[in-house]
């Protein structure tokens, strides 16, 4: 007999492999948005710090750091703290596509969702934060969750 967790691994998979929107839509790589949003909610970070932050080796967060430099989405800053390491910041450019690459996913989602209730989406929101923070917490890799001003806040 299927034990449930078996049911929530299929639907978990399923959910890994669609999308709410169009690839020729996006306006980022998905690395990048993953990045540009950690940093838009924790601040300057180096590369140390997305690296615990990531679970990832220095050399990949090296590549994808350079690759978002090279879009402008990314900048090197002294450390405001006056530590040696340089950290990166997001950048206006960085922002503005952010905010428009969650805004397209967002309206993905008001599609897939449409005949659902706002309770219905709320209660969804609140089982996935619940899953993803017990994963996080397992792996000692806690990730900052926006606050409604930080969903809205621009660089």
């Amino acid at each position: 007999m299927d034990r449930p967790t078996h049911q929530v691994e299929y639907e978990q998979m399923l959910l890994s492999r669609h999308e709410v929107m169009p690839r020729r839509a996006r306006r980022l790589e998905r690395s990048a948005y993953i990045l540009l949003s950690r940093i838009r909610l924790q601040g300057p970070m180096t590369i140390g710090e997305l690296s615990d932050a990531f679970g990832l080796d220095a050399s990949t967060l090296n590549r994808q750091t350079a690759a978002a430099m090279r879009a402008d989405l990314l900048e090197r800053i002294p450390d405001p703290a006056g530590g040696i390491a340089r950290k990166f910041r997001i950048t206006a450019k960085g922002a503005q596509l952010l905010d428009e690459e969650r805004t397209i996913i967002t309206n993905g989602l008001d599609k897939v969702m449409a005949d659902w209730s706002d309770e219905d989406i709320v209660t969804f929101a609140a089982y996935l934060r619940r899953f993803n923070t017990d994963i996080e917490r397992l792996s000692g890799r806690p990730w900052p969750r926006p606050t409604t001003e930080d969903t809205t806040t621009r660089v």
